[in-house]
């Protein structure tokens, strides 16, 4: 169902091509906003409005953005952990 939406964005010409090169990416976030605002088929995802489908696609962008957001906050937190961590262990103990 999101693979038909992701190829109804490519064919109006609104992906990035960032956006394109991360396909799945792009199919799993739009399947969550599809299943949200409760479109379930290609039917009803054909008979969809460019207006309407540039807002899914903006919902979409919005949720893989905060995704990326909270990953990389929660990377450089666990890489600051692990760093003074690793300062710990090689400082000498010194009396």
């Amino acid at each position: 169902m999101s693979e038909f939406a992701f190829f109804r964005f490519k064919s109006n010409n609104l992906l990035t091509l960032e956006e394109e090169a991360h396909k799945q990416e792009i199919i799993s976030v739009t399947e969550e906003v599809l299943d949200a605002k409760g479109i379930e088929c290609d039917a009803r995802i054909a008979k969809i409005s460019g207006e309407q489908l540039e807002e899914i696609l903006e919902e979409v962008r919005k949720l893989r953005k905060k995704r990326k957001r909270v990953s990389k906050d929660t990377d450089s937190t666990s890489e600051g952990v692990e760093e003074k961590e690793q300062m710990e262990e090689e400082m000498p103990y010194i009396k």
